[in-house]
C-alpha cells in the first residue's frame, strides 16, 4: 500500500468564499448570504477586526461549545433558508441549532474527485454514501451516474437530500434515501451479499442512530472499516474516510484504513482539509481525511 501527504483544499466554489477570519471566528458568504461563526481553529488575526465585519447572521455560541448555540440575525430581511449552487448541483442553505448551514462545503473536494473517479470507470459504477447528512455527496455521485445507497440516522437530513434531489433536476437518478444505524445496515448489507464499487464515509465524533445507538468514533470505527472492507467488490473503485474534531493523525486515520484495504493494492492519499481564505493566501484546517482509489 503507497501512502502519499496531501492537502484537500476546496478551492471550487463560485457560490461559497471564507472572506476573513481569526480570533476564532470566520466569516464567510453562502451564496447572497454574510455568515459570522466561531471557529477555534482561526487562532490568528483577521484582516478586520471581527467588530468591523458586516454580516446577515451571527451565530452566538454557548461558553465552551462553539457547535450549540443560537443564530442572531442582523439583517431582518435575510431569509433562514436561501438556494445555493455547486457545479450544477442546486440545494438550500439553512441555518440549524448547531451552527451549520446543512452542507459541510469543505467536502467539495471529495465530491469533485468521486465525480472524476466515476465519469473514467468503463462500468457502472454503486456508491454507499454512510453518514451521508444532507446529500451533496450523494448527488454529486449520482448527477455523474453513479447508483447510490444514501444513509443518514436522521430522516430530517434525508428529506433535505431529496429535496435537493428534485432541485437538482436528478429525480431519473437512482438514489436511495435510507434511515438506519450505519453499523447495523453495512452488517446486514454483508449478510444479504450486497457489494459497492466505492464507500464514502464522514462519521461524527459522536452520534446516534435511529433506535437511540450509540457512535462512539474511536471505539466505533474499527469495527464499521472491518465491514466495509467487506462491502467491496473485487476490484472497487475508491474509499473516502473523513473525521472531524478527533484526536487522531491522518496517519492513524489513512493507517487504519490501509490495514483493510491492503488485499485491494492502490494507494492512500491522506492529510487535512482546508478552505482557502479569498484574496490571501491563508487556509482555515477543518478536518482530517483518508482517500484511497484503486490507480
Amino acid at each position: 500500500m503507497k501512502y502519499e501527504q496531501t492537502l484537500f483544499l476546496a478551492d471550487n466554489w463560485t457560490d461559497y468564499a471564507l472572506l476573513d477570519s481569526g480570533d476564532g471566528f470566520k466569516l464567510e458568504r453562502f451564496g447572497n448570504q454574510r455568515i459570522i461563526r466561531p471557529d477555534p481553529q482561526a487562532f490568528w488575526r483577521p484582516h478586520k477586526p471581527v467588530s468591523d465585519w458586516k454580516a446577515d447572521a451571527h451565530f452566538d455560541a454557548k461558553a465552551g461549545d462553539d457547535e450549540r448555540g443560537q443564530w442572531r440575525k442582523l439583517n431582518p430581511k435575510a431569509p433562514d433558508t436561501w438556494p445555493m449552487e455547486w457545479n450544477g448541483l442546486k440545494f438550500n442553505a439553512r441555518r440549524t441549532p448547531f451552527r451549520h448551514l446543512g452542507l459541510f462545503q469543505e467536502h467539495s473536494v471529495h465530491w469533485a474527485f468521486a465525480v472524476d473517479q466515476i465519469r473514467k470507470a468503463p462500468y457502472s459504477t454503486k456508491v454507499l454514501n454512510l453518514f451521508g447528512y444532507t446529500g451533496m455527496m450523494s448527488l454529486a455521485c449520482a448527477q455523474a451516474g453513479a447508483e447510490v445507497v444514501h444513509l443518514d440516522a436522521s430522516p430530517k437530513s434525508n428529506g433535505f437530500g431529496k429535496e435537493h434531489q428534485e432541485m437538482s433536476g436528478l429525480q431519473d437518478r437512482t438514489i436511495r434515501w435510507i434511515a438506519d444505524d450505519a453499523m447495523k445496515f453495512v452488517s446486514r448489507e454483508n449478510r444479504r451479499g450486497n457489494k459497492y464499487d466505492a464507500i464514502v464515509l464522514d462519521p461524527p465524533k459522536f452520534g446516534r442512530g435511529t433506535k437511540n445507538e450509540t457512535w462512539r468514533f474511536e471505539e466505533d470505527l474499527p469495527g464499521l472499516l472491518d465491514e466495509v472492507a467487506n462491502l467491496l467488490v473485487e476490484k472497487p473503485l475508491f474509499v473516502i474516510l473523513t473525521a472531524y474534531a478527533v484526536r487522531l493523525s491522518h496517519i492513524a486515520l489513512a493507517q487504519a484504513l490501509g490495514d483493510r484495504l491492503e488485499p485491494f493494492g492502490g494507494r492512500i492519499e491522506m492529510g487535512e482539509m482546508a478552505i482557502p481564505e479569498q484574496k490571501s493566501g491563508r487556509m482555515l484546517p477543518t478536518a482530517i481525511c483518508a482517500r484511497w482509489r484503486a490507480t
